[in-house]
C-alpha cells in the first residue's frame, strides 16, 4: 500500500490513544445532537446537523460524521407520517384547471401560493387549520384556525392575510392561487375574491392530492412538529401557539428544500443576487 512503517504505527497510535482535543471535540458535538434530538424530535441528522450550524457558526460537523453520531446515540427521527388513503379519481367536469401540474418551479416570490386545510387533534382538542403558502420558498404566508368541524371561515382568513401581503409590495403582477376542489374553494363568494384582488384560481384534479405535493408535504410536517417538537397543550391559545411557529418555520427552520437555508434566508439571498429590492422592508425584520 505504499505506507511508511513509521507513519503506520503513528495512525495505529493516533487511533487507540486520541489527543484530549479531539475528544473534546467529539464530547461537544455528541452533546450537540443530544440537546437538539430532545428538542426537535421529528428530524433526523441531517437536518439536526442543518439546524445546529445554522444556530452555532462556528460549527463544524459533516453529514457522515452527524449519521455516525446519530447512530452511536441512539438519535432517530420520531416523526410518523400516516400514508395517505387515495381515493380513485371522479370523472365529473372539474370546475378550475390546473395551471401549475406540479412542475412550476416560480422564480420570483408570490407568483404562487398553494393552500390547503388540515385538521388534526391533540389531548381532547380538535382543530382546522387552513394554510397559505409561497410555492417560490415555502414561506408560509398566513393561516386561519378553528376548533368547529367544517368551518370555512379559517380559509377565508388566511386568504384576508395572503391578500394583504400581496397588496403591500406584490399587487403589481397576478399571482396563481392553487389549491384542491374543496367546496369553499371552489365557491363564488371565494372566486369573486380572488378575482378583484388579482389571483388565477389553479386547482388540483379530484382524488389527485399529490398535484398539490408541497402543500401536502407542508401539512405533515407542521403536526408532526407542533405536536411533538412544540408541545401545544390543552388549553393553550391555539392562535398564538402557530403564530410563534410559523416565525420559527421562515425564520429558524432549515428545509432541505431550499438547501437547508431557511425560506426568509433563502429570499434574501434571491434578492440580493438579481440585485431587486424586496417587496417591503419588514419582508427581513424581525418582529
Amino acid at each position: 500500500m505504499n505506507v511508511k512503517r513509521d507513519g503506520f504505527y503513528k495512525w495505529i497510535n493516533r487511533s487507540a490513544k486520541p489527543c484530549s482535543s479531539q475528544v473534546a471535540l467529539r464530547t461537544h458535538r455528541m452533546a450537540q445532537f443530544n440537546l437538539y434530538s430532545e428538542k426537535y424530535k421529528t428530524h433526523g441528522y441531517r437536518w439536526l446537523n442543518a439546524k445546529i450550524k445554522l444556530d452555532n457558526p462556528d460549527f463544524k460537523c459533516s453529514d457522515t460524521t452527524a449519521h455516525r453520531i446519530c447512530k452511536y446515540l441512539g438519535i432517530k427521527s420520531k416523526a410518523k407520517h400516516e400514508t395517505n388513503k387515495y381515493r380513485k379519481p371522479r370523472t365529473d367536469t372539474k370546475n378550475y384547471n390546473n395551471l401549475i401540474l406540479n412542475k412550476i418551479a416560480p422564480t420570483e416570490p408570490f407568483k404562487v401560493v398553494v393552500s390547503d386545510m388540515t385538521a388534526m387533534k391533540y389531548k381532547g382538542n380538535y382543530y382546522e387549520v387552513t394554510w397559505y403558502m409561497d410555492l417560490f420558498n415555502n414561506e408560509i404566508i398566513s393561516f386561519g384556525v378553528s376548533n368547529r368541524h367544517g368551518d370555512s371561515q379559517t380559509y377565508y382568513d388566511g386568504l384576508n392575510g395572503t391578500i394583504l401581503k400581496k397588496q403591500q409590495g406584490y399587487q403589481d403582477f397576478i399571482t396563481i392561487l392553487h389549491t384542491d376542489c374543496g367546496s369553499v374553494y371552489t365557491s363564488n363568494s371565494y372566486n369573486a375574491k380572488l378575482y378583484l384582488n388579482g389571483f388565477i384560481h389553479s386547482a388540483s384534479t379530484p382524488g389527485n392530492p399529490t398535484e398539490n405535493g408541497a402543500m401536502e408535504s407542508i401539512n405533515g410536517w407542521t403536526k408532526e412538529e407542533l405536536l411533538r417538537d412544540f408541545m401545544i397543550k390543552k388549553g393553550e391559545n391555539i392562535k398564538d401557539a402557530l403564530e410563534n411557529y410559523i416565525y420559527y418555520f421562515n425564520n429558524e427552520r432549515p428545509a432541505s428544500a431550499l438547501n437547508y437555508l431557511t425560506p426568509m434566508q433563502y429570499k434574501k439571498q434571491f434578492y440580493e443576487n438579481t440585485k431587486l429590492l424586496p417587496a417591503k422592508i419588514t419582508d427581513f425584520c424581525t418582529p
